[in-house]
């Protein structure tokens, strides 16, 4: 592997430049999820460029391009989310985003240029690769709904191992995170209704006030986990949203509304949470003389769960590369690269990037220069996993 590690090494120092004027035109043209339109545009043109094939799916936008080999072989994916935040960029680059109230603050600019890179670095080795190279280029992301489109259209048919990456603002520029089992956690959102009877703030007696019973029902769910859940385990219950009222200072309202997000990393786990909050939800609502009704939102996404095997291959192709390697630290966040895990092994990886700026800031930045370092490590990740040279 060194020999290969060493040539796709110089092939992406060579591309780097290109590389990084290609994020930066992402970054200047944000587009939030299902309006991805200019940057799917874009990224055809860069691929047809290449010669790099797009296959044809019906999709909307984002697309699946092929990178495949002279010499017979299976078909490993790689993949790179390709939407922008509703937020309002305040970096003050030269490369700012030019679409107001939109920013890539998460980095999917970043994504996109470095498989982008692993692309054109393999069509370059195409005549030495032994099978296909499929690139997914999804959208939606930030929404949990791009992923299954992909899937449901097709993008994994064949596809026997499947690789993906998110930057990492707190790990060392350059250094690839890489962990077995479970390293983002099983997401599900929850919308709580509590209907009371609405009456005279002056007189509480002739009514049976939502608000309190609700208030009751968010203290009450801080021991779903606490009281309930091994501590031997992973789980969050977060109440995020609380609406109530009109904003008269003397009417009780008939009813509120409570919005939150559960997260867990076990399967099992997972399924138990909705009857254990509801048997919560609903007793302490009785309680107070109420009614509630829980209910599970639309957009879950199931646990990032690395397949053991694929990830001893990811530090297996990082150290070829001389990328130091750290073991990555779970988070509760989520990411629907999961429901491709759920369907082909594969692995996601954290590639550190080293700066203050947090996820979703608008002073969100990247170290530019791992680029280059990423176009290798999932190059030669996609030909290791091929069966190498």
């Amino acid at each position: 592997m060194a020999k290969v590690a060493d040539e796709i090494l110089s092939l992406a120092a060579q591309l780097s430049p290109r590389l990084i004027q290609m994020r930066r035109e992402l970054h200047r043209h944000p587009e939030v999820a299902r309006e991805e339109f200019w940057t799917t545009a874009q990224l055809m043109r860069w691929l047809a460029e290449a010669e790099i094939a797009v296959l044809d799916l019906p999709l909307a936008t984002g697309l699946v391009a092929e990178v495949r080999g002279a010499l017979p072989g299976p078909t490993v994916a790689l993949r790179s989310d390709i939407d922008a935040l509703p937020v309002t960029e305040e970096t003050g680059l030269p490369y700012a985003s030019e679409i107001p109230g939109k920013m890539h603050a998460c980095g999917h600019d970043f994504h996109m240029a470095t498989i982008l890179g692993a692309a054109l670095i393999l069509k370059q080795m195409a005549g030495r690769l032994r099978g296909t190279v499929r690139i997914l280029l999804q959208p939606a992301e930030e929404t949990a709904s791009g992923a299954a489109e992909m899937i449901a259209l097709g993008a994994l048919d064949g596809v026997s191992a499947v690789f993906g990456l998110h930057n990492k603002p707190d790990v060392p520029a350059g250094f690839v995170g890489i962990k077995a089992g479970p390293l983002m956690a099983n997401v599900d959102s929850i919308m709580i209704d509590v209907e009371g009877k609405a009456g005279h703030g002056a007189i509480p007696d002739q009514t049976v006030d939502p608000i309190v019973a609700a208030a009751a029902i968010v203290m009450a769910l801080q021991t779903a986990v606490s009281r309930n859940v091994s501590p031997l385990e992973a789980a969050v219950v977060s109440i995020t949203s609380f609406q109530a009222g009109t904003g008269a200072h003397n009417v009780i309202p008939p009813s509120a509304r409570l919005v939150g997000t559960v997260r867990s990393y076990n399967p099992a786990l997972r399924e138990s949470m909705p009857g254990l909050l509801e048997r919560i939800v609903t007793g302490v609502a009785t309680g107070y003389g109420a009614k509630a009704t829980l209910t599970l939102l639309p957009g879950s996404t199931p646990a990032v769960i690395n397949d053991e095997k694929m990830a001893e291959l990811m530090r297996r192709v990082a150290a070829a590369a001389g990328l130091p390697v750290v073991e990555a630290v779970p988070t509760m966040g989520g990411e629907d690269f999961a429901m491709y895990l759920q369907q082909v092994p594969g692995c996601f990886v954290w590639l550190g990037t080293g700066r203050p700026e947090a996820w979703h800031h608008p002073k969100f930045t990247v170290d530019e220069s791992v680029i280059e370092r990423g176009a290798a490590l999932f190059a030669l990740a996609a030909i290791e996993a091929l069966g190498g040279e």
